[in-house]
């Protein structure tokens, strides 16, 4: 039996903790009304891309950043990665019509590490993702291992996220994995947390 979006909301909603964003409901996720009010392509400039990088996306849902990560690589390379298969086809669709086809797409578990060589990314991104990884320790230790020395890690969380993890939270995971804290930027409604790998 098929699973509607407010079964999964209700779901997610009785069961806090380490649990990911239903596909089911992704049009909440990506809609015009979110879009107009949480601006993805001001927190995607936040990054600082210069358009060679290569970025994984962690949980990128329905891809609500990942057009606007891909449009500021000009050179680079754009990789999805995320523990949902479904979301990873509507964030394809959304990436094609926009005119992106050279994008990587991997489904797993964060916890499990990630299927990537030693040293491969310049950034990683994660937007309301960490708090519903089981194992977020494991999660960042393996991020590290993708990331290039001198990489960036950076988190974007927001209100009204239940998981929302806040930046001395954020700080108390990462730092203890060999990574340095950037200065954070954002508001009571939404963080920007940058850290990077040591070169």
């Amino acid at each position: 039996m098929s699973t509607t979006w407010m079964d999964a909301l209700l779901h997610k909603r009785r069961h806090q903790g380490a649990a990911p964003y239903p596909h089911q409901a992704a049009f909440f996720l990506n809609n015009p009304i979110r879009r107009a009010l949480s601006n993805p392509a001001r927190k995607v400039d936040s990054i600082g891309l210069t358009g060679t990088e290569h970025v994984l996306e962690v949980g990128p849902g329905p891809g609500f950043y990942s057009v606007q990560i891909a449009r500021r690589l000009i050179y680079g390379r754009l990789d999805l990665f995320d523990l949902q298969p479904e979301m990873l086809d509507k964030a394809r669709r959304q990436l094609e019509r926009a005119g992106f086809h050279d994008i990587g797409f991997t489904a797993g578990e964060a916890s499990d590490g990630f299927p990537y060589p030693e040293d491969t990314f310049d950034v990683a991104f994660l937007a309301a993702v960490i708090g519903e990884v089981p194992d977020k320790p494991a999660c960042i230790r393996s991020l590290g291992r993708v990331l290039k020395p001198g990489g960036q890690l950076v988190f974007a969380e927001a209100f009204p996220d239940p998981d929302r993890m806040s930046v001395w939270e954020l700080r108390d995971l990462v730092e203890p994995e060999n990574f340095e804290f950037a200065q954070a930027t954002g508001n009571r409604w939404h963080d920007i947390v940058p850290f990077r790998r040591p070169a």
